[in-house]
């Protein structure tokens, strides 16, 4: 009984036709679906994935670094960073969407210090962003103590989908002269930039 039943849970069509007369016309239908999820995709640094694809998860955090040497110390000439993918202070930056145009933030916990006291504002760290690929530029958020910067990344059009990717360069004003130390780490002394993408 069972097997005779399973051909009545296939929902295939079929159509016989027959007589004297022609022409004869049978005709048949198939159905069709394609699911697409939602997904953003953020990529800062030495991330996985490019604008056009290869995209998946990885955890690797950079560090970037300014050391001035003690001569020019807040002599108010912008500073080259150490580090990066990319080294010299830069990094790939991706954003990839297909849900609409995307809000991309940066958050910080408060200024850089040095765990005695002493600090040194985001506001002194620039990020610029240049031409990475073909793809349109990504710009970024600024970077700010204690808060969190937002701009909107524009969907392309009627298909709601967002492409962008950029190379940032960190530079460090340099215009200063703080106390003597160090001034951030690996998420220690608030030195943690959180970058978030999000669609609605």
């Amino acid at each position: 009984m069972t097997a005779a039943a399973a051909p009545l849970l296939c929902h295939a069509e079929s159509n016989l036709q027959s007589g004297a007369g022609s022409p004869l016309t049978a005709t048949a239908h198939v159905d069709f679906q394609i699911t697409i999820p939602k997904f953003v995709f953020l990529r800062i640094g030495a991330g996985t994935g490019t604008a056009t694809g290869g995209w998946a998860s990885n955890g690797t955090i950079d560090l970037i670094t300014f050391a001035p040497a003690p001569a020019t110390v807040g002599n108010g000439v912008a500073l080259a960073g150490s580090g990066g993918d990319l080294t010299g202070g830069v990094e790939t930056a991706v954003v990839v969407a297909n849900q609409g145009s995307v809000t991309l933030s940066s958050t910080t916990l408060g200024a850089l210090n040095d765990g005695v006291g002493d600090t040194i504002s985001y506001a002194t760290i620039q990020t610029t962003s240049h031409k990475l690929t073909t793809a349109p530029m990504l710009k970024a958020p600024a970077l700010v103590d204690g808060g969190t910067s937002t701009l909107v990344v524009t969907a392309n059009g009627k298909n709601k989908t967002v492409q962008r990717d950029a190379k940032w360069t960190y530079t460090y004003a340099n215009a200063t002269t703080p106390p003597g130390g160090t001034y951030g780490g690996v998420n220690t002394n608030n030195s943690r930039v959180t970058y978030t993408a999000s669609v609605p």
